[in-house]
């Protein structure tokens, strides 16, 4: 079963949005994503800022690309509940490091934050509808 197939034959909440929305909204995330996140990594190659301050963002990566994985690999929504939460603090994180020296890129950093608020409410959702 795809995946489209597969969220179509799930209990949704009462906020879902349709699928097509997911394909909008991601491209613009992963822009943003590529260049504040890029820009961490070309500071710490630099030395401005130590590889321990990429580890969030890092782990925040990893996660966002696990998370399909979890979904619809493993059709595991509690697995993807989790991992949508470490997506969540691991941005809030990044807004916090970001905050005093490079607030333009704590600013850019929002939108992936209120998305991953909504996704992290509707994956819980999901999770607890279809036990």
């Amino acid at each position: 079963m795809d995946a489209q197939t597969y969220y179509k034959s799930l209990k949704l909440p009462p906020l879902a949005p349709p699928t097509w929305a997911f394909g909008t909204v991601w491209p613009i995330l992963y822009a943003i994503i590529f260049i504040s996140y890029g820009n961490v990594l070309f500071k710490a190659i630099k030395g401005e800022v130590s590889w321990l301050f990429t580890l969030p963002f890092a782990i925040n990566l990893i996660a966002n690309f696990a998370f399909t994985y979890f979904q619809f690999g493993l059709k595991n929504n509690y697995l993807a509940a989790a991992d949508a939460l470490i997506m969540w603090i691991t941005i809030i994180i990044t807004i916090i490091l970001l905050w005093h020296n490079y607030r333009a890129l704590a600013y850019w950093q929002i939108p992936y934050f209120v998305w991953v608020s909504f996704a992290s409410y509707l994956q819980i959702s999901i999770a607890i509808l279809n036990k």
